[in-house]
């Protein structure tokens, strides 16, 4: 139980979600900060999504949003991530006194700036019914309807839909089996698609919750970089014992082209037949190997 206690206090469990969260959206222009300041010399608030340039969410970008989030009209979102901790009062003011700072700080109008409250565990119905939440049209999406907590949006990972767009977060959620149909789902939505970086940041991850013994990483400091180390192995490891149709299985065209940029061309053709290297090639193609045999 000591060791346990010694690894949460450790490991901060909003940098690996801002890691992901920063690897997966990104790519669609929504910028991600980590541990950002809320005032000049302060506490600092666990996770920034900051929205640019659009004065809405785009289609692309809804859908690697979870519900809350991806229907919240401010510019600047705040994150506050609890997972070793239940949802408390003391959890509750700290999220207000974030919104409230921020703002002031950087002089943002009420409308421009929407807190969250993200609970890996399930929060007691004595704590909701308490702090005035009440469910929403949306599972696992609670809003308060007390003057004091009502700008304090609370995101339970393990309520939330199996929705695709949910699947993210929900690799946070505290149930094991919450967990692993939310890899379930993230596999069989293009997961190839994805960016390199957060394919291992994801595989570490399915690693860390499935793979490893319980206890294996008691006496270390789970950063994202060793996920995504642990990542990197486990999928070299994977891909290592497939085939090759295999490995190619539902990438586009352009995709398998810059997978094969990656080898020299020499390794491109080992263990391939003439027949095989010459399938596919036009006519005009096919002269301009002859041509090349007979010069050299």
């Amino acid at each position: 139980m000591k060791k346990t206690e010694k690894t949460e206090t450790k490991t901060k469990w909003h940098e690996l979600l801002g890691t992901l969260l920063k690897n997966l959206l990104s790519p669609v222009n929504i910028h991600v900060s980590t541990e950002v300041d809320v005032m000049a010399e302060s506490p600092k608030i666990d996770i920034l999504l900051l929205r640019r340039e659009e004065p809405e969410w785009t289609a692309e970008q809804r859908e690697l949003l979870p519900d809350g989030i991806r229907d919240s009209k401010a510019s600047d979102i705040l994150l506050e991530f609890k997972y070793t901790e239940s949802i408390n009062e003391d959890a509750l003011m700290q999220a207000v006194g974030y919104d409230f700072f921020y703002r002031q700080h950087q002089t943002l109008s009420r409308e421009r700036v929407q807190s969250f409250l993200l609970s890996a565990k399930k929060p007691q119905n004595s704590t909701l019914k308490k702090r005035g939440y009440q469910s929403t049209e949306h599972p696992g999406v609670y809003r308060s309807k007390f003057d004091l907590n009502r700008h304090i949006v609370l995101l339970s990972l393990n309520e939330l839909s199996n929705e695709p767009h949910n699947a993210f977060v929900k690799c946070f959620a505290s149930h094991r089996q919450e967990k692993q149909h939310a890899f379930e789902v993230l596999e069989t939505q293009n997961y190839n698609s994805l960016t390199t970086n957060l394919k291992c940041f994801l595989d570490g991850l399915k690693g860390l919750w499935f793979t490893l013994k319980k206890g294996d990483d008691m006496n270390m400091e789970l950063t994202p970089e060793l996920i995504s180390k642990w990542g990197e192995q486990w999928g070299k490891s994977y891909m290592a014992n497939l085939k090759p149709e295999e490995i190619f299985a539902g990438l586009k065209p352009e995709d398998k082209q810059e997978m094969l940029y990656q080898f020299k061309p020499e390794e491109r053709l080992v263990g391939l037949k003439p027949e095989e290297i010459l399938t596919g090639l036009k006519p005009e193609q096919l002269k301009v190997l002859e041509a090349y045999f007979k010069q050299h």
